[in-house]
């Protein structure tokens, strides 16, 4: 039990006080008479509160009302372990006639402008707040951070005590901190990525022989000071692997410097190509494996170059050790499945994550991109319209991409609903920013992003979705529209033409135009391969009406007519032949020109009214290329 503060005696003025503030609130004299006997078994709130906590928690529950009114106005600190085990009845009813009511009352506005719910704010102010201020006798600007740890520690001492969890006393322990640092009472928000990251050591590297640990633990604290939190938690997850390996086959390997290619690396290697995934049973992927080998060869590197004591005498990992990675296409979504994701994501619940993925849609990002983005963001350029700056993010280097209006309206969307607090720490180089998605007063986190987006996926009928599924997409409707591959470079932040080519492989026109030339003369040259589909009937396709009605492209032609779908564009060698230079006639063949000239007049005014212009025109020019040769083969 931790030691109260010094309380003055539970004397006459205490109870006077206690007795009029029942009067004037018309409340019971029950209670008066209970805190009267409280008062006769324990002269002073000390002597109570130096008490075993079972006699506390066993005081007569009629005494409730005067504990209360004797915390709410200092005269108590009854201890952590007691307010944890009690319920503060009456707590909001009797919190305004105290002197805490301000500053429970300023709590609760701030908490409601960083965006909590009204549950939320006012369960983290009575189960957080209120033990606060009662057990350190503090105000709400009095608070540090050591009060808060010594909450959470009598936490985690309760339930090592009783074995009942403390969730919900910790998410309240996070909200006050989160709170108390956008009112400014705190310097620091709630978590420090160092210090997470370093706790994370330890347990990711559990099963690493002792000997070995901490070479490990101090490498992975050099990689922290020039590489991101995600990839040193991820070194850590590869080395431990590794380290758990050699346990298996040498348990009493010494030190890294001993390490041998054929008992430690070449074992490793064929571990490697037998291992399975640990929760799903699965084959490790050809990439995890690789990346594995790579953490390994990189620390063996890194630390003969550094001139480490503990480096190998020896370069043990090569390049040829590396499974040869599949290039599969990138996962982009068909233009309908795009389709019912957007509209997924339009009517989700959590505006915030999923407009984050919206505006992720339409301008490419990385998720960590997008996390990242800067409240100001959005750059107006005259005469360029307006751009976004998207942050460093894996390639380190910033970008802009040019936004339309509809963007642009979403990004004013995303301001609208944010929610607002105080400069938050960048994790990359620690300068309080101002965030785009923040949520509580922090951050938006990836893993919130990546539930939303499983949600709506799951409503569209869509399984195994990521974010960079959308920045495959937004790169692949690019390439179908045409843009350079200097373009699509630039918008996507690649810093190399390769990286770029891989959505060109997905389609390529000139690919494709020579497949429909190469496939157009094959079909010429051997006729209609066994086992096509036979031509449908004209009746079919005309609907019974004249041909020449049909609401698809027509040609008239000197030996019949040619009906093709819009879809399909004109045929290039339509009225070929009449064009050419080469191309005779005489008199007996007038009646046909003269057939098939009516005919394309009546083409070319069908095509005007269906709005085909090009069409029209081709028509046209067939009119005049007819009234050419029959002139010719009147004058002989």
């Amino acid at each position: 039990m931790l030691p109260a503060p010094a309380s003055p005696p539970a004397d006459a003025g205490v109870a006077a006080a206690f007795a009029a503030h029942v009067s004037a609130r018309g409340r019971s004299a029950q209670q008066v008479r209970a805190a009267e006997r409280f008062q006769r078994r324990w002269p002073t709130l000390t002597a109570w509160a130096a008490e075993p906590l079972e006699v506390r928690l066993s005081t007569e529950p009629n005494a409730g009302p005067f504990l209360l009114f004797a915390m709410l106005h200092g005269h108590l600190h009854p201890g952590y372990d007691w307010l944890l085990g009690s319920r503060l009845t009456g707590w909001w009813r009797e919190l305004e006639f105290s002197p805490l009511g301000g500053d429970a009352a300023a709590f609760v506005a701030a908490a409601a402008e960083l965006g909590f719910t009204e549950r939320s704010r006012t369960v983290a102010c009575s189960q957080g707040l209120g033990r606060l201020l009662i057990q350190t006798g503090h105000r709400l600007g009095q608070l540090t951070e050591d009060d808060l740890d010594e909450f959470a520690t009598a936490c985690r001492a309760r339930v090592a005590r009783t074995g009942q969890g403390w969730r919900h006393y910790s998410s309240s322990i996070h909200a006050v901190r989160q709170v108390l640092f956008h009112l400014g009472v705190l310097d620091q928000p709630p978590v420090n990525l160092l210090t997470r990251l370093r706790q994370g050591f330890q347990q990711r590297l559990v099963g690493v022989p002792d000997r070995l640990r901490p070479s490990f633990v101090a490498y992975l604290d050099r990689l922290v000071g020039t590489h991101a939190a995600g990839t040193v938690t991820g070194t850590a997850s590869r080395l431990a692997a590794f380290g758990r390996h050699l346990a298996a086959v040498d348990p009493a390997l010494p030190s890294l410097t001993d390490l041998d290619r054929k008992r430690h690396i070449e074992t490793y290697l064929t571990a490697l190509a037998e291992a399975r995934h640990p929760r799903t049973g699965a084959p490790l992927s050809v990439a995890e494996r690789q990346g594995r080998i790579i953490a390994v060869r990189s620390l063996l590197d890194n630390i003969a170059e550094w001139g480490w004591p503990e480096a190998p005498r020896r370069r043990l990992v090569f390049r040829s050790d590396l499974p040869k990675l599949p290039r599969p296409l990138p996962r982009y979504l068909t233009p309908d499945v795009d389709r019912r994701l957007a509209a997924a994501l339009e009517g989700s619940p959590n505006r915030l994550a999923a407009d984050a993925l919206l505006l992720q849609r339409a301008c490419g990002l990385r998720i960590g991109e997008l996390v990242d983005l800067e409240l100001d963001c959005v750059h107006e350029v005259p005469g360029q319209g307006a751009w976004l700056k998207v942050p460093l993010g894996k390639l380190a280097t910033e970008r802009m991409v040019p936004l339309d209006e509809d963007t642009v309206a979403l990004v004013d969307r995303i301001v609208g609903h944010r929610s607002a607090g105080r400069p938050i720490p960048h994790p990359r180089h620690g300068r309080p920013v101002q965030f785009l998605f923040t949520h509580h007063g922090r951050r938006l986190s990836r893993d919130a992003v990546r539930d939303v987006l499983t949600r709506a996926g799951s409503e569209a009928g869509i399984d195994h979705l990521t974010p960079h599924a959308l920045r495959h997409t937004f790169a692949t409707a690019l390439v179908n529209a045409g843009v350079s591959l200097q373009s699509l470079m630039a918008l996507l932040g690649h810093s190399s033409a390769e990286m770029s080519l891989r959505y060109g492989r997905l389609f390529d026109t000139t690919v494709r135009a020579e497949y429909e030339r190469a496939l157009a003369q094959a079909k010429a040259q051997t006729g209609p391969m066994p086992g096509t589909r036979t031509q449908l009937p004209l009746a079919v396709v005309t609907g019974g009406a004249d041909w020449q009605d049909a609401p698809a492209i027509k040609a008239r032609l000197a030996g019949g007519f040619c009906i093709r779908a819009e879809a399909q564009g004109a045929c290039p060698y339509a009225n070929i032949c009449e064009h050419c230079p080469t191309f005779r006639t005489d008199t007996g063949y007038l009646p046909v020109l003269a057939t098939q000239r009516v005919d394309a007049e009546r083409l070319a005014a069908d095509a005007e009214a269906r709005g085909w212009a090009g069409e029209a025109d081709r028509h046209r020019r067939l009119v005049t290329r007819l009234d050419t040769l029959i002139r010719q083969a009147e004058t002989g």
